[in-house]
């Protein structure tokens, strides 16, 4: 079997490989073996999976096969249906479960599906434990825990999964702080956020207005949430509201908008956030976790305000990784991931939002104006499908384009080419200080891209 995990679990369209309800199953199977003790009859009795999903149509089709992958190893399922990607994870580490299962293709749209994997403590998988997983679907190992009668597992569904979720993102921010007198715009992307978050910040005092919260099972990100913020951004002004909040489809990322319909993005909420915690000491280290994928102006940010950035590879749980081995608790991603480890495991786009408020609230500073701490370069970003995902070293022409672009711009700008590691694209990254002329260096990149991968 080939190589089934990319840089957030497994994804790909549903019902076609590799996202397919007998890989499920399989997958199932093997992260009980891996997560649960083992015993001869099968898994002991205290064994449980926590399963989550987003609001696609094949979500159902998903969750019924990872639960008998689970159950046929012995394990008790727990299925809370609808939850944000975090709030799988809170639920996970909550209830002592042995590992978490997320059914989502996050950003994607309605035609994908994914799994994600959390371990006990609520941590994305790292690639040597998504290794052994893949190594456990082709060897016989498993058909050594086949249990019978009694031992079989059972899946249950969780009533209250919503409710502690809410009570649990509440308490992020201070008590002493409401959002009383705020008005909110919020985009739920017709994903797994739609019934928490309006409760959420209604139960803050904030006056909602939500959009995008009717979910059908086909209309997740469909010219809404964080990938699409344009009609959250028109919507503030129709409100006239303070902040606009646009979650994507598992909720685990945030763009915002300020109170004139202006979009704000990761790394904008990131330098607010970061010198924030640095006036009041505590950013751990004084260090932030970026990507390369991050503007300058970023780090220039955080550096003017007495803090250092770090990198981390492009992937919100990569980001984790460097952020417990460094003892840091504050990273993200310009996409909209923004990770309070003091708070969740990983990205919580509702957290990111009211850290934001909180920082509002305590200036008295409207976000137009916060968002000025940071200053962007200019950064074109331009997506190419390919057909197959070649290392670029393999096409000279491809490398020399490249090594060309980042000669001219010298120290004055910077080129970003990778794979995605959810699509069939290569995305092409180029900032500078100049804006048409990164744009025509993005162009040629990626045209050179399209023609010996395209």
């Amino acid at each position: 079997m080939g190589k089934l995990f990319g840089t957030d679990g497994v994804r790909g369209v549903a019902n076609q490989y590799p996202m397919t309800g007998e890989i499920a199953m399989a997958l199932g199977r093997a992260a009980a073996y891996l997560f649960c003790a083992k015993e001869r009859s099968g898994l002991p009795k205290s064994a449980k999976i926590v399963i989550g999903k987003d609001t696609r149509l094949s979500g159902y089709m998903f969750e019924n096969a990872m639960a008998a992958g689970f159950c046929s190893m012995g394990a008790r399922v727990f299925l809370v249906g609808p939850l944000p990607t975090p709030g799988i994870a809170f639920i996970t580490r909550s209830m002592r479960a042995d590992a978490g299962v997320v059914i989502s293709a996050s950003h994607n749209s309605y035609q994908y599906n994914g799994i994600k994997i959390f371990d006990k403590n609520g941590m994305k998988l790292p690639d040597e434990t998504e290794r052994e997983i893949e190594s456990l679907l082709d060897s016989e190992e498993l058909n050594n825990y086949r249990p019978t009668m009694e031992f079989i597992g059972k899946a249950m569904r969780i009533d209250d999964a919503i409710g502690r979720y809410i009570v649990y993102i509440k308490d992020t921010i201070h008590p002493a702080h409401t959002l009383e007198g705020i008005r909110v715009v919020l985009d739920c992307a017709n994903g797994a956020a739609y019934k928490v978050a309006p409760i959420i910040f209604e139960e803050l005092g904030a006056e909602v207005f939500a959009i995008h919260n009717r979910p059908n099972g086909r209309n997740i990100n469909d010219q809404c949430g964080a990938v699409s913020p344009q009609s959250m951004c028109r919507a503030v002004n129709d409100h006239r509201a303070e902040i606009g909040i646009s979650l994507d489809g598992d909720a685990d990322r945030v763009v915002l908008s300020d109170e004139k319909g202006e979009p704000v993005d990761g790394d904008q909420i990131l330098a607010i956030c970061a010198t924030h915690m640095l006036k009041k000491g505590l950013l751990k280290h004084k260090t932030l976790v970026a990507t390369p994928m991050s503007n300058l102006g970023l780090e220039q940010a955080v550096r003017a305000a007495g803090g250092r950035v770090i990198t981390a590879k492009v992937g919100d749980r990569y980001i984790v990784e460097k952020m417990v081995q460094e003892g840091l608790n504050l990273g993200g991603e310009q996409s909209g991931h923004i990770v309070f480890l003091d708070h969740n495991t990983t990205g919580d786009g509702m957290v990111a939002a009211l850290k934001v408020l909180e920082v509002m609230k305590e200036t008295g500073k409207p976000l137009s104006e916060l968002k000025k701490v940071m200053t962007q370069f200019p950064q074109v970003l331009e997506n190419v499908y390919v057909r197959k995902k070649d290392p670029f070293e393999k096409h000279p022409n491809i490398v020399d384009r490249i090594k060309k672009v980042e000669t001219e711009l010298a120290e004055k700008g910077r080129v970003l080419v990778r794979y995605s590691g959810t699509e069939p694209l290569a995305r092409v990254m180029v900032e500078g200080e100049d804006a048409k002329r990164i744009r025509e260096y993005a162009l040629d990149i990626a045209q050179e891209i399209r023609a010996k991968l395209g």
